[in-house]
């Protein structure tokens, strides 16, 4: 494990787990046992190296940090990615109000190895980010993702801007995230459904200019209509007028063996 003396540029990485605090006592002991495993099984699956980190434990919550050094894209998409898939995975095999929700994110600045944890504002910005109202409102809106990320503005730049991971500047919502005394940009993520997607926040969480998505268009506005019943040339179409005139109904009693049998259904004149 890498060791330094003072304040080091490092990269902090930060999860929580959602509704933790409604869980009854099993639920909350099973969270604290799984989380630090799928967490493992991530960065593995990333080739990169948890014990090499370090990392402060608080229950349903986790701060890593690492020196800088060259890996900040693979956090940024692999480890992320795997993390998603891993939470999938883990939350197919539950029910509803048993599932691992995770908000979680990733900063950069100077760090010091403190005599209780970390030090520096770098830490304290993290730990605001984690709370921030955006995260949360993406979860609520998007009940079957799994994960909401959320990149520092520096993060985000240096990395997904930059062209440096194989993420796209349209998967990220920008938001302004105010907490107590912090005030910042910062970019969301929510691979919801194993696809990266920005968030449907509620109105005023995103910055203006930035337009929620838009709703998905209704299947049946979107086929053509059907050609007309007759053109001028008396030529025959479809036709999509009622003609209650024209309906004949049979009835048929008693049981009726119609294997290999072919029904077709029409109109009396067309």
């Amino acid at each position: 494990m890498v060791e330094w003396a003072g304040f080091y540029p490092c990269t902090c990485i930060a999860v929580d787990a959602q509704a933790y605090g409604s869980k009854n006592d099993r639920r909350q002991s099973e969270i604290q046992h799984d989380l630090p495993r799928l967490l493992d099984r991530a960065a593995r699956g990333a080739g990169l190296d948890r014990t090499q980190w370090h990392i402060q434990r608080k229950g349903d919550e986790q701060l890593a940090v690492r020196p800088l050094d060259g890996a900040e894209s693979r956090l940024v998409d692999d480890y992320i990615r795997h993390l998603v898939a891993e939470l999938r995975e883990y939350n197919v095999q539950r029910v509803p109000e048993a599932r691992m929700r995770l908000r979680s994110v990733i900063h950069l600045g100077l760090v010091e190895l403190a005599e209780n944890g970390f030090a520096g504002s770098a830490v304290a910005a993290t730990a605001r980010l984690l709370n921030a109202p955006q995260l949360y409102d993406a979860l609520a809106v998007q009940p079957h993702a799994d994960l909401a990320l959320l990149l520092s503005d520096d993060v985000f730049r240096s990395t997904v801007a930059g062209g440096h991971t194989t993420l796209r500047v349209e998967d990220f919502a920008q938001v302004t995230v105010q907490v107590k005394e912090y005030e910042g940009t910062a970019w969301l993520r929510v691979p919801a459904l194993g696809a990266p997607a920005a968030a449907s926040l509620r109105p005023g969480t995103a910055e203006a200019g930035k337009p929620a998505a838009p709703a998905p268009e209704d299947p049946a506005r979107s086929r053509p209509e059907p050609a007309a019943a007759c053109g001028a040339d008396g030529g025959r179409g479809i036709s999509q007028k009622y003609r209650a005139e024209s309906i004949s109904v049979t009835n048929v009693e008693g049981s009726l063996d119609a294997r290999g049998s072919v029904f077709g259904f029409g109109s009396v004149g067309g």
